[in-house]
């Protein structure tokens, strides 16, 4: 099949522009694309348009691309006029499979088999999605990390019907676009980073219900604590640096003879969300966020993730120095 070059393609469609889908808009800009976004609301452009006045700056900071400009970028509520021409599709509609369903379904009219569609859906298998499509073959999950223009990290993975070729053009397009490209290799619901993310987040709410800790706390282990450490490795990593001279090895053998369990982990299901302790959870969040607007705390995310992305380039140029040396 005649696809377009990857690594050439010029013109994208997105279809969805709430946060997810403005937040690719951001990024495809920046890298360059001449970029349409497509969606019903009636608020959509302006909220679109309010995006991109926030998260442009940011993108100059990072570094934009030759050719970036905001200039690029059209709106349309129209579905079929979003589509001409694209070489490529970003589905990014809200979370609801049946919907979704049917925009596949939509897409199938309007796009050339040959052009490869990918969703941001959150956790949604392809297989699912792709259920109705009559080219099935060219559709993928490409799950982003919230906000997209900013994190660089995304997830690939394919349905039951997906074409492997499609996995490998769709990988060389995000990286192309600047994305630091995670394939997955199996389907599965929530994909690997809202599984990880929801496992920590279940213990959150387990210990903020018992009472064992507040929000703050929470936030505090994660943002002055583990969060420092995750930001240069994971946990693996992290595991292998505590053994020392015995490895990754010993530690999960001596972890394996605890069943793979421990007296301070959680295995009950979630708590009852009761009245109580939506009060408690939202008394104490905003507690922590002191009065703070939310373009303030978008500023003050944004401007940490810059420094620890630079910070870890600078890192990582270091680290190469020093093995040009041994």
């Amino acid at each position: 099949m005649n696809r377009p070059d990857p690594k050439k393609v010029k013109q994208i469609a997105c279809i969805g522009a709430g946060t997810i889908g403005g937040g690719f808009v951001a990024q495809f800009l920046a890298s360059g694309y001449d970029v349409t976004a497509q969606d019903p609301g009636t608020d959509a452009r302006d909220s679109v348009e309010r995006l991109l006045e926030q998260a442009w700056p940011v993108l100059e900071q990072i570094g934009l691309r030759a050719g970036a400009s905001r200039d690029r970028f059209r709106f349309t509520p129209d579905i079929e006029e979003a589509v001409a021409g694209a070489e490529f599709v970003q589905e990014s509609v809200p979370e609801d499979l049946e919907l979704k369903v049917r925009i596949y379904e939509k897409l199938d009219e309007l796009v050339p088999p040959e052009i490869v569609i990918g969703s941001s859906t959150s956790g949604f298998p392809m297989t699912e999605i792709q259920r109705r499509c009559k080219y099935p073959e060219r559709t993928v999950v490409a799950h982003p990390v919230n906000p997209p223009y900013l994190i660089p990290l995304i997830e690939i993975v394919g349905g039951e019907k997906t074409d492997n070729a499609v996995l490998d053009w769709a990988t060389a397009f995000y990286e192309a676009s600047g994305k630091r490209v995670l394939r997955m290799e199996k389907e599965i619901y929530g994909f690997m980073i809202n599984r990880l993310q929801t496992a920590l987040f279940r213990e959150a709410i387990h210990m903020v219900a018992a009472e064992q800790a507040t929000v703050a706390q929470i936030d505090d282990c994660l943002t002055h604590g583990l969060g420092l450490r995750w930001a240069c490795m994971g946990p693996f990593a992290t595991f292998h640096l505590a053994a020392g001279d015995r490895g990754l090895g010993s530690f999960m053998d001596a972890y394996a003879s605890s069943d793979w369990r421990a007296p301070y982990v959680t295995e009950s299901p979630l708590p009852d969300w009761t009245p109580k302790l939506r009060e408690r959870i939202v008394q104490q969040a905003e507690e922590i966020i002191c009065g703070r607007t939310i373009p303030q705390m978008i500023e003050e995310r944004n401007d940490t993730v810059i420094g620890l992305l630079k910070l870890r380039e600078a890192s990582r140029v270091n680290a190469s120095k020093r093995l040009q040396r041994i």
